[in-house]
């Protein structure tokens, strides 16, 4: 892992197209500003985890569901 320093309105720069930016730091908490193409998902990491989780339920779906739903369409 890297880990960087940055002071309020300091970015870093992720590739060519991500550039991510500190707005303010509060006690603890810090709020960031991610400048990205629109064709980048950007995610919290707990939003990012649980799409990843409903994405492979639907992907372990029952076969034979889809047969029948198939089947009386």
């Amino acid at each position: 892992m890297l880990v960087l320093s940055r002071k309020i309105k300091e970015s870093i720069i992720v590739g060519d197209q991500i550039e991510i930016s500190i707005l303010s730091i509060d006690g603890d908490q810090v709020k960031i500003g991610i400048n990205a193409p629109k064709s980048i998902d950007v995610h919290r990491k707990e939003i990012y985890t649980s799409i990843q989780q409903e994405n492979q339920s639907a992907v372990s779906t029952d076969k034979s569901l889809i047969k029948f739903i198939k089947k009386n369409n």
